[in-house]
């Protein structure tokens, strides 16, 4: 074994390259009790080798082609030994280490860690979260189902509104203006090769810069960086310090034990995500969600007026990645510690607030339909009371065609869609007829599901929900009716 040991060692240089590198001495306060707050980076490293092990035997049986893609998904399901649980971890790890990431990134910026002279360091640390959304954007995709096919669809309406280069950026993603057989063959690309790729040469250059730069030591109230002095104090910090491969490795291996121990347990016990129904736009009742990574995502842009929803979608990651990538030029110097930054801690209590609230939104789904809302909540009596017959049919449609799922009547029903009770005052009885045989806005168009008597029939029901006394919606354009022509109509 000696022998062994020393032919790898002549070869390798492990001594003279690798040990040192374990070996290099970090701040003593890292080391101690504080170092706790410095365990998320190895955790997210080593979620990331769980994928890597699990991505490539899920890329032995997975049929990366628009046909066979959900077929192979439900083979690893339920033919395939442990293929359940091999997506299972595979889709809880990516969950895990995009939260790791992100609290990794709290802790640095609670302690101040990206100022002089981590720049860089920083700057890094923000492309490898970017980098692993992408991941998870890109393998909810490869999920192929329903919330794949259709959250795939509103990221490529989102990219195309970019402007002028909308268009081509939905044709290098899409492969063509639409979701098509080429769409999941450049998906699998940029999950399985770009991606990774990307991100194991970011993160070996993170971790180049963290050994060239050492780890920054636990802030301390009263003493400020300072880049012209700040050098030579922490040399003197390092002369105190202690190893790497010590106390502080001894940390980093328990938690991320303990993290691998939780992922395996959700994976045991959740199982696999989907794939849910199959990727056919043409079936109705579709309510897709994004996973969770992106709830909050999708929370906001549901509860977002429609008029600011496009302004958002194209400044605010604009705006996003100036505070990110700039944060550490124009707040490179100055205290450290959270204390001495109540800004900084009140910024971060808000945006986790906003993130897990929306999150939650999320979960319960804004707008979904709510698919019982047709047969639990019967009409009000007194909308109905003094309908005629015509009125009274058209009330039944709106029943029994499940209107009820996306709109409410007196509060009571689902919320995709707006309140009908006063409808009547709003929309004329033109834009009623267009609305439900065109369509608009969230909702789809009815003109080949109702017949010409049924449209007749809901929309007098609907001309007729408005306060009693309360004359319909008309059309600007239209005279107001006098005493005189209104007798000359009748």
């Amino acid at each position: 074994m000696k022998k062994l040991l020393a032919w790898l060692e002549h070869r390798v240089g492990f001594r003279d390259s690798i040990l040192p590198m374990l070996m290099h001495p970090i701040p003593r306060g890292a080391a101690g009790p504080m170092g706790w707050w410095y365990v998320f980076g190895s955790a997210s490293m080593t979620l990331l080798a769980i994928q890597i092990l699990t991505g490539i035997g899920l890329a032995l049986v997975y049929v990366p082609s628009a046909d066979k893609a959900y077929e192979s998904l439900l083979y690893l399901n339920y033919e395939q030994p442990m293929g359940w649980f091999l997506r299972a971890l595979h889709n809880t790890s990516a969950g895990g280490m995009v939260l790791m990431v992100a609290i990794h990134m709290t802790q640095v910026f609670l302690h101040g860690s990206f100022k002089y002279p981590r720049e860089l360091t920083w700057i890094l640390g923000v492309c490898l979260l970017f980098l692993t959304l992408g991941l998870a954007f890109t393998g909810q995709v490869l999920r192929w189902d329903g919330d794949a096919y259709w959250g795939l669809g509103v990221g490529a309406a989102m990219a195309g509104r970019v402007p002028i280069l909308g268009p081509y950026i939905v044709r290098l993603l899409l492969g063509g203006p639409i979701i098509g057989a080429d769409t999941l063959s450049r998906f699998f690309a940029l999950h399985v090769f770009i991606l990774p790729g990307l991100l194991l040469v970011t993160l070996g250059l993170h971790l180049w810069v963290v050994l060239r730069k050492g780890i920054s030591e636990p802030p301390v109230p009263g003493e400020p960086v300072d880049p012209t002095t700040y050098d030579a104090k922490y040399h003197e910090e390092l002369k105190k310090g202690v190893p790497f491969l010590g106390d502080a490795v001894v940390k980093d291996g328990l938690f991320s034990a303990l993290v691998v121990i939780t992922v395996v347990v959700i994976a045991a016990v959740f199982g696999p995500k989907g794939p849910g129904a199959y990727p056919d736009p043409t079936l109705p009742g579709a309510d897709p969600k994004p996973d969770w990574p992106f709830l909050w995502t999708y929370a906001a842009l549901t509860l977002l007026p429609a008029e600011v929803e496009t302004p958002l979608i194209l400044t605010a990651p604009l705006v996003l990645l100036v505070v990110l990538f700039g944060l550490p030029f124009y707040a490179n110097r100055g205290e450290r510690a959270p204390s001495r930054r109540p800004l900084a801690v009140l910024g971060v209590i808000v945006l986790w607030s906003l993130l897990i609230v929306l999150t939650l939104i999320g979960i319960k789904g804004p707008g979904a339909p709510t698919m019982d809302g047709w047969s639990g909540i019967p009409v009000p009596v007194d909308m109905v009371k003094r309908s005629s017959p015509v009125q009274l049919a058209g009330a039944a449609v709106l029943q029994n065609k499940q209107c009820r799922n996306c709109h409410a009547l007196e509060g009571k029903g689902g919320i995709r869609g707006p309140d009908l009770t006063n409808v009547g005052t709003r929309l004329t009885r033109d834009e009623l007829i267009r609305q439900v045989i065109q369509g608009g806005g969230l909702m789809p168009a009815y003109g080949k599901q109702l017949k010409p008597h049924e449209v007749t029939a809901l929309v007098e029901f609907l001309v007729n929900c408005r306060p009693a006394g309360e004359t319909p919606a008309r059309n600007p354009a239209q005279p107001v009716p006098t005493r005189t022509t209104a007798r000359a109509e009748n």
